[in-house]
């Protein structure tokens, strides 16, 4: 487990699915998710049953839960790269708990735990331009913007360009 001044990230247990199930269902949420339509509960149940082979998918999947062991929201890495030592990361924290600091600390830990359990060098992110304050959170982690990809996302009718930012891991 790492553990933060905030928050302590873990691997899913069944006993999450239906936070998982709750988040990943939010309306308001899609836009940044890429999400199109509602999760099932079996489908949730299967990601967590699968997230113990993140070598074979890419993707890994942590809770992220307050000191006092309530869950705040998940810390995602995907697209990794185990030959070329690098990830994709994103982070979603309930509606209710955001701007109290638990995501900077989550994302900080993310970065420790992929530099030291999997040896990665690099982090990316994808970050819709108008998404201010996940922006700001991953440049103050230390991010750094290395592109932009022009109307990418269509939503309401408007386009939306894409940031794309990397942390290169000491």
């Amino acid at each position: 487990m790492f553990k933060g001044d905030l928050v302590y990230i873990r691997p899913l247990e069944p006993s999450d699915a239906t936070h998982i199930m709750l988040w990943e269902n939010n309306e308001s949420d899609w836009q940044v998710s890429g999400t199109e339509i509602p999760y099932s509960l079996h489908s949730i149940m299967e990601f967590i049953e699968q997230a113990q082979h993140f070598r074979q998918t890419g993707q890994l999947r942590l809770m992220i839960c307050d000191l006092d062991d309530q869950p705040l929201g998940l810390l995602d890495f995907f697209h990794a790269n185990f030959k070329h030592h690098f990830t994709s990361i994103g982070i979603l924290i309930a509606n209710d708990k955001r701007q109290l600091g638990y995501a900077t600390d989550a994302l900080k830990l993310g970065v420790n735990y992929a530099r030291k359990v999997f040896d990665f060098n690099n982090i990316f992110a994808s970050i819709h331009e108008s998404n201010e304050a996940s922006l700001n959170l991953f440049k103050k982690t230390g991010f750094e913007q290395i592109g932009l990809r022009k109307n990418c996302f269509k939503f309401d009718g408007n386009y939306s360009n894409e940031v794309l930012l990397q942390l290169e891991i000491e």
